[in-house]
């Protein structure tokens, strides 16, 4: 720990369990204390139970607009101050286009899009009034960078996020507070393990130049930068964390 995040305050949506929670022990080995939204209780309180009492836990939908007035409203209430939001909580079903239902589209672009203007218009006030704020939003290299099938509803939420932090962070560029995105590639996470199986799992490693998937730690790195002071002149950029996986005109160029 070197307290690089000392006496800050973030939200950290998602964080309960994957790249979100590993994300919110970062910042709290950094000395931050940290409001981790979620809709499961069970992950949400076993989470805080680890990271001791500089987190605390908020149930909720993220897309619902009560959830993120309530995010912003605990950590003043608990904490005195709100500093950094990282957006992390996502959804990622796949589902072909021809199969896709009006539901399941709006569900993704409601949980990954919807919420993430929600999110941020919730926290901007407390971090104006400080002139002080570091929004970190979990985007993905499926929409902006490449594509996916079965993940047409998620490309196009993700693609859309970019659009939209680059107006947020001209619109607050003068206030102290910076927009930035992780563009994450596949990340080795329990649950992706659990779904996909070794096999499955090789096979990606193998179109990764570096060898691996991403770890959560991978992400929480960058992370911490753009959540802290040595970021203060990065505003509205999107930075792939892949280990290169975007890199090859093709799979066998990753070999």
């Amino acid at each position: 720990m070197t307290g690089r995040l000392a006496d800050r305050v973030a939200i950290v949506t998602g964080g309960s369990r994957g790249i979100g929670r590993g994300i919110a022990e970062r910042f709290v080995s950094e000395g931050a204390h940290v409001v981790i939204v979620g809709r499961d209780r069970t992950s949400g309180d076993e989470a805080v139970g680890a990271l001791g009492e500089g987190a605390v836990f908020l149930e909720g939908d993220i897309a619902l607009p009560e959830t993120s007035t309530a995010m912003a409203a605990l950590a003043l209430e608990r904490f005195g101050r709100l500093d950094i939001l990282c957006h992390n909580a996502g959804i990622f079903p796949e589902t072909r286009i021809e199969a896709m239902t009006l539901a399941e589209w709006e569900r993704v672009i409601a949980v990954n899009l919807t919420s993430t203007f929600l999110s941020v218009q919730a926290c901007l006030p407390a971090m104006r009034q400080s002139r002080w704020g570091r929004i970190v939003l979990t985007s993905s290299i499926t929409g902006p960078l490449v594509g996916n099938p079965g993940m047409a509803h998620y490309s196009a939420s993700k693609a859309g996020m970019e659009g939209f932090l680059r107006t947020v962070a001209i619109e607050v560029a003068g206030e102290g507070i910076t927009v930035n995105a992780i563009q994450p590639g596949n990340v080795l996470t329990v649950g992706l393990e659990q779904t996909l199986g070794e096999r499955h799992i090789r096979i990606m490693e193998a179109a990764v130049p570096m060898g691996r998937l991403g770890t959560t730690q991978d992400i929480a790195n960058l992370a911490l930068f753009l959540a802290g002071d040595e970021s203060a002149y990065i505003t509205g950029q999107r930075i792939a964390v892949d280990g290169g996986q975007t890199l090859p005109e093709s799979r066998t160029g990753a070999t």
